[in-house]
């Protein structure tokens, strides 16, 4: 059960009950869910799928098509972003993973999944339309109408837009061309803009090729 703490679920990174199916060495607290994302198979084809129950750990996906036991799957999941993992065990509907994942992106998921279980009884909520993730790379350019060039960090992207550290400020409703994606400035923050793509993308792999400036 998950422990309540003056209304609010916190979740905990030490060894405890995992949900039926779920394997050695995952023992985190896990919650049900309902998370949206894509997965990549070891031969590169990508199918939609959801996430129903999720821990620091592992997660219980259902998907139309399901690898082998012991099979590395690559997933980009709304809220979440990108997650790594085995499959330890199949089940009606889908497949169940361990992560291979660091402390530090256990921290995060936990983080997160605390955020996903407290964010209907606390009146909590997320203005972004998609959710976004943290790249695998940091380093894109940005260039405006009238052809300057900037570099920039990606702090985070989604399928519709990104948020960029950058040095200057285009005004809100500028078009730019942010890696190879072309893009609206929606909003300023203290240490940079957020941009909408012109046309949303299907997959964040997508997005990722087409910011990667290499």
């Amino acid at each position: 059960m998950l422990g309540l703490q003056s209304k609010k679920t916190q979740f905990n990174l030490n060894p405890n009950t995992s949900p039926s199916g779920f394997s050695e060495p995952d023992r985190f607290q896990s919650v049900k869910v309902s998370i949206l994302g894509r997965y990549m198979l070891a031969d590169y084809s990508e199918y939609p799928c959801q996430i129903v129950e999720m821990s620091p750990g592992s997660a219980k996906i259902i998907a139309p098509v399901s690898g082998q036991i012991g099979t590395r799957i690559i997933a980009y999941l709304e809220t979440i972003g990108r997650i790594d993992g085995i499959i330890t065990s199949l089940c009606d509907g889908g497949f169940i993973i361990n992560f291979s994942a660091s402390a530090r992106k256990r921290d995060k998921i936990a983080a997160q999944l605390t955020w996903l279980a407290n964010k209907d009884e606390l009146g909590l909520t997320d203005e972004r339309d998609h959710g976004r993730f943290v790249p695998d790379f940091r380093h894109s350019a940005i260039i405006l109408e009238d052809g300057r060039r900037y570099n920039c960090k990606l702090l985070d992207i989604s399928i519709s837009g990104a948020a960029v550290e950058l040095s200057v400020r285009p005004a809100i409703g500028t078009i730019v061309t942010l890696g190879r994606m072309q893009a609206k400035v929606v909003r300023h923050f203290e240490n940079g803009i957020g941009v909408q793509f012109t046309s949303a993308q299907e997959m964040l792999s997508i997005v990722q090729q087409n910011l990667r400036l290499d």
